[in-house]
């Protein structure tokens, strides 16, 4: 049985940059994995980090898989506000879906979360690319929140220190180290 902590709070899955920078604030937060969807960077980003000329690449739940994340548990009283704030930040271009699904708490517990999926019938549905396009997509994107790079190195970061392991986020975050030729 799915159930909130306390009644009318409301919990909000991170998966990726809500994990380092959630913007509101929240009760407690407990790792979480959600089934049915896994993190990938498969969203063309037209607005935070990059543009429609030249866009950048961040991260969307799509379809399949686990993922690990956080879960953030927001005071009732914060609940409307907060939604509002996460569908200014997430909705700009509309690019994800949002929906109420059930997450597991790291100390077992079950609750359900909104969580913001990836649109596969979007425009800017990236879906998969090579990791040579995902490279040059983050080496060049940059929005209004600032550097692709910096996004894909601080998610790497922050899941690293939760012990969680994406090899893409990790290989990538490789390659934008790495000192390029002259």
């Amino acid at each position: 049985m799915t159930t909130p902590a306390v009644e009318g709070d409301l919990w909000v899955f991170g998966y990726g940059s809500l994990i380092w920078r959630p913007g509101f604030a929240f009760a407690e937060s407990l790792q979480a994995s959600l089934r049915g969807y896994h993190r990938s960077l498969c969203v063309f980003s037209h607005v935070h980090r990059g543009t429609p000329e030249r866009p950048g690449l961040v991260l969307g739940l799509d379809r399949g898989g686990m993922c690990r994340g956080l879960a953030f548990r927001v005071a009732a009283g914060k609940a409307d506000e907060t939604v509002a704030y996460l569908r200014a930040r997430e909705q700009a271009t509309s690019v994800y879906v949002e929906k109420h699904l059930p997450v597991r708490l790291e100390d077992g517990r079950q609750v359900t979360a909104l969580v913001y999926v990836a649109d596969r019938k979007h425009l800017q549905y990236a879906g998969k690319l090579s990791p040579d396009e995902r490279l040059e997509l983050v080496r060049h994107g940059r929005g209004s929140s600032g550097e692709n790079p910096d996004y894909v190195l601080q998610t790497h970061d922050y899941l690293s220190r939760m012990g969680v392991f994406d090899p893409v986020l990790a290989g990538l975050a490789e390659a934008l180290l790495k000192p390029r030729p002259a």
